[in-house]
């Protein structure tokens, strides 16, 4: 990677730092699993190999999590196994079905009820059903693949913490600067839909992308919670971010709503300079914020607009007070006040949204984020 511009040199990876870093992360922990499994004696030491893989995710907090799941599936998994291989005959034919239905079928409504488990109806198989060759008795083989599990999740998890770290702060801030940058695209291209005397486009694809970078948020702040209750990280509790994001797209889908139709003709042209400078600081301040947060740095002014939403209203208090839109039909006069509302909750939520910036601007996470 070349540190001055922060590029790789092969042009198919550029742009994808995080991708090969957790690559990196990857390669590590496999090789180190392998040779520790070899150290402590293990005959081919794939279990460790193969947990370090699968623990390895795209933070910190994603490989606690995974480690976690890990264990206690192999734990859950290989003890009772090994119950099941030394009270059943399990030889062949359908003494070995009957042992393999006692054995997997409660361990899979177990992984039906809590997920954490998927992970035992596997390892009571193997432990039930072990690879030819294999002469340790039941509860033996069960330990064995305990301790080789155990090791590939503690490396997973130390390589995490060493080998190029990411956090899940970073992760979120990066997921949350990416859906700041969606709503201002969305929120221009609405606007200009009504300074063109248009009604809405079609947004569909644009909200599906939005519902999909918000998932991805989601499961990152899960991350980062995990890290924070690990004492891995001094920033703020992820949660608020996620909630005032979600809040500012509801508000969008709200303006989306009110601007299905274009605005009636009567107070367009009333209507035209607000819209102009709304478009202007809105998407304006969206952005800024989405740099701010990349950039872990303040949030830009709210003063335009708030200013601007400002003269919005005083324009649709001016054309009300002129009787215009009581003269509206009663469907159009209550899309219009529909959007002077959303503008207006837009308005508290952005505020909200620079609070959030700004916290997430204070500490940093501990050396190594």
């Amino acid at each position: 990677m070349d540190k001055r511009s922060g590029r790789f040199p092969l042009p198919l990876l550029s742009g994808r730092a995080s991708e090969v870093r957790l690559a990196v992360r990857v390669t590590s922990a496999a090789l180190l699993a392998f040779a520790l499994a070899r150290l402590l004696g293990f005959a081919h030491g794939y279990w460790a190999v193969i947990t370090a893989i699968i623990v390895m995710q795209s933070s910190l907090g994603g490989s606690l999590k995974a480690a976690i799941d890990r264990l206690l599936g192999t734990m859950a998994g290989a003890l009772y196994g090994a119950v099941v291989a030394i009270v059943m005959p399990h030889a062949d034919g359908w003494e070995l079905g009957l042992a393999l239905v006692a054995a997997i079928a409660p361990l899979a409504l177990l992984a039906a009820i809590k997920p954490s488990f998927k992970a035992a109806p596997i390892t009571a198989f193997i432990v039930l059903v072990p690879l030819s060759g294999q002469t340790l008795p039941p509860l033996a083989f069960a330990f064995d693949r305990i301790l080789e599990i155990s090791i590939g999740s503690l490396v997973g998890v130390a390589v995490s913490l060493v080998v190029l770290p990411a956090r899940a702060h970073n992760l979120m801030a990066e997921s949350a600067a990416k859906i700041i940058d969606l709503n201002a695209a969305l929120l221009n291209l609405i606007i200009e839909s009504l300074l063109a005397g248009e009604g809405r486009p079609s947004l569909q694809a644009t909200h599906a992308t939005i519902r999909a970078a918000l998932k991805k948020l989601e499961t990152a702040a899960e991350e980062a919670i995990r890290e924070r209750r690990s004492h891995l990280t001094e920033l703020p509790d992820p949660e608020p971010m996620v909630r005032t994001l979600y809040r500012v797209r509801h508000d969008l889908v709200m303006i989306g709503r009110a601007t299905v139709r274009a605005l009636p003709a009567v107070i367009a042209p009333s209507l035209q300079a607000p819209l102009i400078e709304l478009r202007a600081v809105l998407p304006d301040f969206l952005r800024g914020g989405s740099a701010a947060l990349r950039q872990r740095g303040n949030p830009p002014s709210l003063e335009p607009a708030e200013a601007a939403l400002r003269n919005y209203g005083a324009a649709m208090d001016a054309l009300w007070s002129n009787e215009v839109i009581r003269a509206l039909a009663a469907e159009e006069a209550g899309r219009i006040f529909a959007l002077r509302f959303a503008l207006e909750q837009l308005g508290q939520d952005l505020r909200d949204l620079a609070n959030r910036i700004g916290e997430l601007a204070g500490p940093r996470a501990k050396p190594g984020g």
